[in-house]
């Protein structure tokens, strides 16, 4: 009995390598996820790269105009309460509605309808209701968290917990108080914000396109011994 690596055709001739050169796994370039993986990576490095330019540019457009600002941000509320509005006077009519929420709704959406047509009647109007709907928020928002913070004795954190709930008062009070020296404050702050964030996008872009490599660099984890080379080995013939 005789073996194919034994007969006179097949002896002494290497067997061909199925993955190319020996101990090295198939290459990206067939493979369609690999390609697809590969075009999402470039894409995600494009994207962080243009939102970080675009957030530097709002950054820098707000702290060198900060009154025009405040007017495009006091118009843009302005449409926000008036379009809520409209939808919650819409959604009060709808069956899905309890009928003892359908009066809450409908207040809730003529009154936001209303804020909404008072923002449009000039800046003054809109910075101030805008700086008072973050003031009440904010005071809301620290009252509960002081609340918490005192009653839940095994709450972890609690210190800062009560402190950040302070705080939260104290800022929504100031806003309540001087609202537009407060407003103005804080478009500043978002300015500076803005800023940092385009810095910190732009150089997770280019780190990200770092690790990438070029467009034809190789892969490490593609390399490896995982696909040993088979070797022809003589069999005993019966």
């Amino acid at each position: 009995m005789t073996y194919p690596s034994d007969s006179p055709h097949g002896a002494g001739q290497p067997r061909e390598e199925p993955y190319g050169r020996p101990g090295e796994r198939p290459s990206d370039e067939g493979n369609p996820y690999a390609t697809m993986q590969n075009m999402l990576s470039n894409t995600t490095w494009q994207v962080l790269v243009t939102a970080g330019l675009v957030a530097i540019a709002l950054g820098i457009m707000v702290l060198a105009w900060p009154g025009p600002s405040l007017v495009v941000i006091g118009v843009l509320f302005g449409a926000y309460l008036l379009i809520s509005g409209i939808f919650q006077l819409a959604g009060a009519f709808g069956s899905h509605v309890p009928r003892q929420l359908r009066v809450l709704s409908f207040v809730t959406g003529a009154l936001s309808v209303l804020l909404g047509l008072l923002c449009f009647r000039g800046p003054a109007q809109s910075i101030l209701l805008l700086a008072l709907w973050i003031g009440f928020a904010w005071l809301i928002r620290g009252v509960m968290m002081t609340a918490m913070a005192v009653s839940g004795e095994g709450m972890p954190a609690r210190g800062w917990q009560l402190f950040l709930g302070a705080l939260t008062i104290l800022g929504g009070i100031i806003l309540i108080v001087a609202p537009f020296g407060s407003i103005t404050a804080l478009t500043v702050v978002a300015g500076i914000w803005l800023l940092a964030l385009g810095i910190i996008e732009i150089m997770h872009g280019i780190q990200l396109r770092s690790s990438l490599g070029g467009p034809g660099a190789p892969r490490a984890e593609h390399r490896g011994a995982h696909f040993p080379r088979f070797r022809s080995q003589p069999h005993p013939q019966a």
